[in-house]
């Protein structure tokens, strides 16, 4: 799909999302900027570069200067904050935008952070408003954070694609920008690791000696090498978190937390980091190889270079020399065995990446979830969503199995505009695509889980695979049959419907309040709630739309009470939130809801 086709299909998807909002609420929704926001922020979490992103709307003066923000996201561990500013044109052309408006938004997003860290921001807004708790927040964990990152969204195409990174308190601030041109890149070829290409020549001084054995007819190629302790802390400040994470991000333990004995190592002996060390696992699209000084081959670049084992270290490695720098990378060596891909489709290369990371991370204490996409459930669910139509024999809902497989199947099956339109219109729209963690989210809900479900998105599936893999061992049936799918899908469905009628009341908090409902829903009423019916309709009575909004009243007020003042979409991560949640009653059905036998 050419650039200018993508930016007609995002400003399509931008006014269909706000026309079904306006149909679910019976209002306008006033900012279109922030749905724009919300599909840019739900790619980034799908394709691991964010966590969780809630929607935030802040505009306006803070003292002498500007402020904006459109969203943000903290980390499951909460030591990671990224803030979102958009700028948003809704323009038919693709429309260059200069870096100093892009850099100005950044600004104001910075300010906004600044006077936050400061205790400055919180006091200049209303309790009510949306950030005023997001600052609250900041102002009190700003000095457990270990990674910030502000983001400019737009769907102008820019130049500049990093601004240079800035300070407060000593904390760095790294400033990207998501323009029209990265996202379609993303969305066309499914995975932002291609933007991670490094060129050992400029970062390392040339190729790095290497033994490089070819897979022959396998789907990949593999080299044992060193990497420099420099290389790995400056790779990790060019790219952060998205180094450790693109993809694989289930199977990884870094948290930014240095691991202690990796810190002595580091500052005592260096130079026997290479030997203490069990090294990384790196995985990669494509490698060159060269000759090395010396005349031996050498990995000269790699693309789509990822680290899906050895995340502590390569953090550990970066904070320390942060912390103490005085630390001598230069004597610090890390043994990497890096695989390099050949498969040609990306189930089978994100089941490759699962199974590598999963084994490389097998000596670890930690239990380790089992997220392949090859479980015999998603897969099993894939063939369904292939296989059962809607009612009207046109349509069905999209499994996404292996991230990028939507857009994969469009380009696929819809060779020809007309195709294309048909697919995206009747058969499968992006609203019934659905991925394995929003699936996790809705299931969790339903099933009484509503504190793992506000966990976000890795971290709730992590707990939802869990329980279907202990389910299997406690030899239960896992594998869904077409009735049991439809059941399933009209869970989604809810969930969709209650959460599009959620966001437009409430300031903040919306899907907290979504997931919490969902859960009281199902404990008041799940038993008498029809799922089939909602399946056949593919929506919700108006009757029923009418009790969700009163219900969702008394879910909001009851979050925010119970809260004491913490920050909500923390708050609702307790189990101790759940634990006085359940205990409220919802107020009983106004007349007839045919979905409620």
């Amino acid at each position: 799909m050419e650039l200018i086709e993508f930016l007609g299909q995002i400003r399509a998807e931008v006014r269909d999302e706000i026309a079904d909002r306006a149909v679910a609420s019976g209002t306008a929704y006033p900012y279109p900027e922030l749905v724009f926001s919300e599909i840019v922020m739900k790619h980034m979490e799908d394709v691991g570069m964010t966590y969780e992103p809630q929607v935030c709307h802040v505009d306006g003066r803070a003292g002498r200067g500007n402020i904006r923000l459109s969203g943000y996201s903290i980390s499951e561990d909460g030591d990671r904050l990224d803030l979102f500013v958009t700028v948003y044109l809704d323009s038919e052309e693709l429309t260059p935008i200069p870096d100093s408006e892009t850099k100005q938004a950044a600004e104001y997003c910075f300010r906004f952070l600044k006077l936050s860290a400061e205790g400055k921001m919180a006091k200049t807004l209303d309790p009510a408003h949306d950030g005023h708790e997001l600052a609250v927040h900041i102002e009190r964990g700003y000095g457990e954070l270990e990674e910030v990152r502000i983001y400019v969204l737009t769907d102008g195409q820019v130049k500049t694609k990093n601004f240079k990174s800035q300070e407060i308190a000593g904390k760095t601030i790294r400033l990207e920008v998501m323009d029209i041109e990265r996202l379609h890149r993303h969305l066309s070829e499914g995975k932002p690791r291609d933007e991670l290409v490094v060129n050992f020549t400029d970062v390392a001084g040339g190729p790095l000696p290497c033994v490089y054995i070819s897979g022959g007819d396998n789907s990949y190629d593999y080299a044992m090498t060193v990497f420099p302790g420099e290389v790995l802390r400056h790779l990790y400040d060019k790219y952060g978190a998205r180094l450790l994470e693109a993809n694989v991000r289930s199977f990884l333990s870094a948290t930014g937390k240095v691991n202690k004995g990796i810190q002595v190592t580091l500052r005592s002996e260096p130079e026997k980091f290479v030997a203490y060390n069990n090294g990384i696992v790196v995985v990669a699209d494509e490698a060159s190889l060269g000759r090395t000084t010396q005349g031996g081959p050498g990995i000269a670049w790699l693309k789509g270079m990822q680290i899906v084992n050895g995340g502590q270290t390569t953090a550990s490695i970066y904070f320390t020399k942060k912390k103490y720098a005085d630390t001598d990378l230069g004597r610090v060596g890390v043994p990497a065995k890096v695989v390099v891909l050949k498969a040609d489709n990306p189930a089978a290369e994100e089941a490759l990446i699962s199974d590598i990371s999963r084994f490389a991370n097998s000596q670890n204490t930690v239990k380790q979830s089992d997220l392949s996409a090859n479980s015999p459930f998603h897969v099993e669910l894939e063939k369904l969503s292939n296989s059962v139509y809607l009612p009207d024999g046109v349509g069905r809902w999209f499994y996404e199995r292996a991230a990028g497989s939507y857009t994969t199947m469009l380009a696929r099956e819809g060779s020809t505009p007309a195709r294309y339109r048909n697919l995206k219109t009747n058969v499968v729209p992006p609203a019934r695509r659905l991925t394995k963690t929003d699936l996790a989210k809705f299931l969790n809900s339903w099933d009484g889980r509503p504190d793992l479900a506000s966990l976000g998105g890795q971290k709730n599936f992590a707990r939802f695979m869990d329980d279907v893999r202990e389910r299997e061992e406690r030899g239960e049936s896992i594998i869904p049959d077409a009735h049991a799918f439809k059941r399933m899908i009209g869970k989604v469905i809810l969930f969709k419907q209650v959460h599009s009628l959620v966001r437009p009341m409430f300031p903040a908090f919306q899907g907290n309040v979504a997931i919490y409902l969902v859960s009281l829903i199902a404990k008041a009423h799940g038993g008498r709630v029809d799922l089939v019916r909602i399946w056949e309709q593919q929506g919700i009575s108006g009757a029923f739309k009418d009790q969700i909004r009163v219900w969702a009243r008394e879910v909001n007020a009851a979050l925010h009470s119970t809260a004491n003042g913490r920050m909500v979409s923390e708050w609702a991560k307790k189990e101790d939130c759940w634990k006085e949640l359940r205990e409220l009653s919802l107020a009983d059905t106004a007349g007839f809801i045919p979905e409620i036998k």
